[in-house]
């Protein structure tokens, strides 16, 4: 890669993620995390407004844009068979709401790349979630991304009733089954619940029931405990 294009491919990593650490460049990128900070410190003195520090993270400034990039027919290609495959597996308003996006994306593209995305031979048949595991999913991502505990009717691989007081902190797909990330106020840590033993479901709404990020109760905690380091470094570069 082009010292240029690597330059530009910075600005537009640290422009998609609220804070973007070296390491996640340097992998993304294929270099050194010297080079990394070498990089970032050419861009800072040639104006682009990033900000941060080398071992903290950097961020764009606000204000601050680059016109978007065209994509390349294999890119094109990737976007329709990844939303095709989600589709069946998310809950429908963002599967709507993922065709709307794909839907856009094409419409810019060129006519001879269009043809060749909506031509990707890859399909996924109408057969994936149950309408009440989608209406719980559609739930639980809302409370999570609203910071609303839940209040869940559950049982377990032992059909175990129990219900509990959850801050759902994300939703992960498992291939068929979809489970929530939460903390438990009845057990005072993380548990994982699959959607499907969910026999009720109840968002609670008051201001009381909306919870901050507590040290030692986020996302980010939850994952460091659970995922192996290299497990991290994959769900970092997603975004997580």
């Amino acid at each position: 890669m082009r010292r240029a294009d690597r330059l530009f491919q910075i600005v537009q990593l640290i422009r998609g993620r609220r804070l973007t650490t070296a390491a996640f460049l340097a992998r993304r990128l294929e270099v050194s995390e010297r080079t990394v900070y070498r990089d970032v410190a050419d861009l800072q003195h040639q104006g682009v407004p990033i900000e941060g520090e080398a071992g903290v993270g950097y961020r764009l400034g606000q204000g601050f844009d680059l016109p978007p990039l065209m994509f390349t027919v294999d890119e094109a290609r990737a976007l329709v068979a990844s939303v095709r495959m989600a589709q069946v597996w998310q809950d429908p308003a963002l599967a709507h709401n993922a065709q709307v996006a794909l839907g856009k994306i094409l419409s810019v593209l060129p006519a001879t790349a269009r043809v060749a995305a909506q031509s990707m031979a890859v399909y996924a048949p109408p057969v994936g979630l149950e309408p009440a595991v989608q209406a719980t999913l559609h739930t639980l991502r809302e409370a999570a991304q609203a910071h609303c505990k839940v209040q869940v009717d559950y049982r377990d691989a032992n059909d175990q009733p129990s219900q509990r007081t959850l801050r759902p902190l994300g939703c992960f797909y498992w291939g068929k089954v979809w489970t929530l990330a939460a903390w438990c106020e009845a057990r005072q840590d993380f548990r994982s619940f699959r959607l499907d033993r969910m026999a009720g479901l109840e968002l609670l709404q008051s201001a009381a029931d909306r919870f901050t990020d507590e040290p030692g109760k986020t996302l980010a905690d939850y994952l460091r405990r659970v995922a192996p380091p290299e497990a991290m470094a994959r769900l970092q570069d997603g975004g997580v």
